[in-house]
């Protein structure tokens, strides 16, 4: 995967293309458990930065929060798995001053 954008919304963006054509071409179930929290995170990122709400995210993938939950709790990332934890209102809240934590932690794995 792509790792060298130092902004965490374009490591999203690019990491998650490389999750996205591995959906595409082996379905969700073809990820490993991190590249799987990538395609929760940017699912929810889609829909926050598209619309503004996780509405358009749980459109794209009606289990990215429930997934983004278990894979954080899964892999033992505490900050990630705090935002994956918050309601959907809260979450969506809170989404943008948590983004770059979950960020970090995704990429220092």
């Amino acid at each position: 995967m792509t790792r060298h954008a130092d902004d965490n919304e374009t490591w999203l963006i690019e990491t998650g293309h490389d999750v996205i054509d591995k959906v595409a071409s082996g379905g969700v179930s073809s990820l490993s458990a991190y590249e799987q929290l990538i395609y929760c995170l940017w699912v929810a990122d889609y829909g926050m930065r598209n619309a503004g709400d996780l509405d358009t995210a749980t459109d794209v993938d009606a289990t990215f929060h429930e997934q983004g939950r278990k894979l954080a709790a899964e892999l033992g990332l505490p900050k990630t798995l705090a935002a994956f934890d918050l309601s959907k209102p809260e979450l969506e809240r809170r989404f943008f001053e948590l983004f770059d934590g979950v960020c970090a932690e995704l990429r220092a794995i």
